[in-house]
């Protein structure tokens, strides 16, 4: 019976980048991917900020890199800007072009999995895998030790009738209709006449019908003078936002390793992955032979290092979610976006300096102080774990 090294158990970006990493850093390793879908990287895009990731983790990552902006913008009622610094994405498509490439034979797709334990897998047939370390990267898992609010979203690529006009993306369109939320719409340029448009809700539930989202990107492009041609694909998810909890008893709940959403790894604010996940598997790879041992406390000593490290973010979010009416959370955002250049890319990259914290709290406050005050200190009741 083959002994692998690793068993990577879900296809999506954190597993991937792992996979991705050990083949460039440790190319002996007998690595094993297992997918329950038809393919890698489901049907996401993940896109993130020049500043989010050092030059060596570009370098690794190029391959992967599908899309790249010069700048972005950010729209809101009372407020347009224009900001610096490169936007990437990654597509599904060029995710799952990389790692069959890298992985061959050793990435199995609809491969759909029954129990895992630290060594070992098994499938829903019955046969059973083993491996000195199984890291489960399948997605966010609900848990009675955090408190979140939702990013819900469902985008739509569209090949359009006529050129769009766009040169970069627009990250916040916050101009729309609020829908009892605070809700924006995320515009990629994919080409000259091809867009990604994502009806996005910073929410208090994970409803989100997808039927009404649909006619609200049709609505938007139509007031934007686009014709909607042919629609290539759809995307839809729901990321969790951090408001507070207790990092241990996370941490103890999962005995397995984890990577990814799955082990709460992920940019507390906005729900961006990538970075983080990229950093975990730079850690992975970096430190000698995968065993279970050796990365159990190593991957949960990185976990601790970035729940200290979000506590800002976390205030920040329970601001967001628990003072002032939904739908108007937009004033906060569009205060945010008035800042300095490089506070927001900090932000964006989660390392944010003291002064760079008391500047986003100082000045008019765009929520009620009292309950602003109200919601870093206590928990709302409207909210809970999902």
């Amino acid at each position: 019976m083959t002994k692998w090294d690793v068993i990577l158990v879900g296809g999506g970006l954190a597993n991937g980048l792992i996979a991705w990493r050990l083949r460039q850093r440790q190319p002996g390793l007998k690595v094993l991917m297992l997918e329950a879908g038809e393919r890698t990287g489901g049907n996401h895009t993940w896109s993130f900020h020049e500043d989010d990731l050092t030059s060596a983790q570009h370098e690794w990552l190029r391959p992967l890199v599908a899309h790249r902006w010069q700048g972005y913008e950010v729209r809101f009622p009372r407020y347009t800007r224009t900001l610096p610094g490169d936007y990437l994405s990654v597509t599904a498509e060029s995710f799952a072009q990389a790692l069959e490439t890298a992985l061959g034979e050793n990435l199995l797709t609809s491969c759909e999995v029954s129990d895992i334990t630290p060594h070992g897998v098994t499938l829903a047939d019955g046969s059973t895998l083993h491996a000195a370390a199984v890291i489960d990267g399948r997605g966010y898992q609900p848990s009675p030790w955090l408190t979140v609010g939702l990013q819900a979203f469902l985008g739509q690529e569209w090949r359009l009738a006529a050129p769009h006009g766009l040169t970069r993306p627009v990250l916040m369109d916050a101009t729309v209709d609020q829908q009892q939320s605070y809700r924006f719409v995320y515009t990629l340029p994919l080409s000259a006449d091809t867009l990604l448009i994502e009806d996005t809700h910073y929410q208090d539930s994970t409803a989100l019908d997808a039927n009404e989202a649909r006619q609200r990107i049709a609505d938007y492009a139509q007031d934007q003078g686009w014709t909607l041609q042919h629609l290539q694909r759809e995307e839809q998810g729901v990321l969790p936002i951090t408001l507070q909890g207790q990092p241990r008893a996370f941490r103890q709940e999962r005995e397995q390793l984890c990577s990814g959403l799955r082990a709460g790894l992920f940019h507390a604010t906005t729900g961006y992955s990538l970075p983080l996940a990229a950093t975990l598997a730079d850690l992975i790879a970096d430190n000698g032979r995968p065993t279970h041992e050796r990365l159990h406390p190593l991957i949960g000593q990185f976990m601790a290092r970035q729940w200290r490290r979000q506590r800002f973010f976390r205030i920040l979010n329970r601001m967001l979610f628990l003072a002032g009416r939904p739908e108007r959370r937009w004033q906060v955002m569009q205060r945010f976006y008035q800042l300095d250049d490089g506070l927001i890319a900090r932000f964006y990259a989660g390392r944010l300096k003291p002064l760079d914290m008391a500047r986003i709290l100082t000045g008019k406050p765009p929520v009620p102080v009292g309950e602003a005050l109200l919601a870093v200190l206590k928990k709302s009741p409207r909210l809970r774990a999902f």
